[in-house]
């Protein structure tokens, strides 16, 4: 089945990949984004009969209302990511991150069909294994997530709605984003050859840039038994610690070396291993391991340079 599909922020990391992906499957997707970080990263679509875009912002309610009225299925993409850039602008991350959101339930119906990216960042530290499914108490220790968690308890009140929490995303992307963890650290071990890790063994999960992609276009295809339900989305197999982490890197990069300090705290204190049983239940199976993600990484880093391409 084909959908008008309303993609927010569709020039950033996720949705340059995602829109693609979408017209692909035969879609129609406008994308609306304000194009902070001058990214062009939608140039090679722009040839599809089945792709408009829109320069706006979503806080204004004129630019974006008439484009929910049109639309079959909202992806709302667009967001300030990540601790340190929420840290660097509350405000625009509040009226970004929360109240364009807010604003959007406001505007939707209930037969229109909403797919929300989450984050798997709200378990905060887990239980006392570190283990969270979808069940677990939420525990946001940032700004971001604690807005998240906020905009997800409101997002779980349409009958429509499917929230999927994700793990820290990876992998190369047309608007490409060097801060995410596994993509600062392949770059770092690529250009500097070494990192300090600070408290190594917290944990977290992962997940390729591609299969979150592949995550959406699957709850789409699969709404019915979907809808209504929240989703981790993470490689199973990728539940590792910093320095695990690192030491994947090491085996594409054997002279990449790391170093654990003995003193110094992470800012991020998120440390926690996470099911993605949910979704793989519903069929859901991943296409790209943390090893093709790092080689890919270490090939698209020899055409970029950092200051260009993260978020802060």
């Amino acid at each position: 089945m084909s959908y008008n599909i309303l993609v927010t922020g569709g020039a950033g990391y996720l949705g340059s990949t995602m829109v693609p992906d979408l017209l692909a499957d035969g879609h129609k997707v406008t994308v609306l984004d304000n194009f902070t970080f001058g990214q062009a990263s939608l140039n090679h679509v722009c040839n599809q009969p089945n792709f408009s875009v829109v320069n706006g912002d979503v806080r204004i309610e004129e630019h974006i209302a008439p484009l929910i009225k049109k639309a079959d299925v909202i992806i709302p993409l667009a967001a300030l990511v990540g601790a340190p850039l929420c840290s660097r602008d509350p405000v625009g991350a509040k009226t970004i991150n929360h109240d364009a959101i807010m604003m959007m339930m406001n505007l939707v119906s209930k037969e229109q069909k909403i797919l929300m990216p989450t984050t798997n960042s709200a378990y905060g530290s887990g239980d006392k294994n570190n283990f969270c499914t979808e069940d677990s108490p939420l525990r946001p220790i940032s700004n971001y997530a604690i807005e998240k968690v906020a905009v997800e308890k409101e997002l779980m009140q349409h009958p429509n709605a499917i929230s999927f929490r994700l793990a820290t995303v990876f992998g190369m992307s047309p608007r490409m984003r060097v801060d995410l963890l596994v993509n600062d650290f392949t770059y770092r071990a690529v250009k500097d050859g070494a990192v300090v890790l600070f408290e190594s063994h917290f944990k977290r999960n992962y997940i390729h840039v591609r299969d979150v992609s592949k995550a959406f276009r699957h709850g789409l295809a699969n709404h019915d038994k979907m809808k209504g339900q929240i989703y981790n989305v993470g490689l199973s197999d990728a539940n590792i610690s910093k320095k695990e982490l690192c030491e994947t890197i090491q085996k594409q990069l054997p002279n990449f070396t790391f170093v654990e300090a003995a003193l110094g705290k992470d800012p991020d204190q998120r440390n926690y291993i996470v099911s993605n049983d949910k979704i793989e239940a519903t069929g859901f199976k991943t296409d790209n391991s943390l090893d093709s993600g790092v080689r890919e990484l270490i090939k698209g880093y020899t055409m970029l340079r950092n200051t260009r391409y993260g978020n802060i």
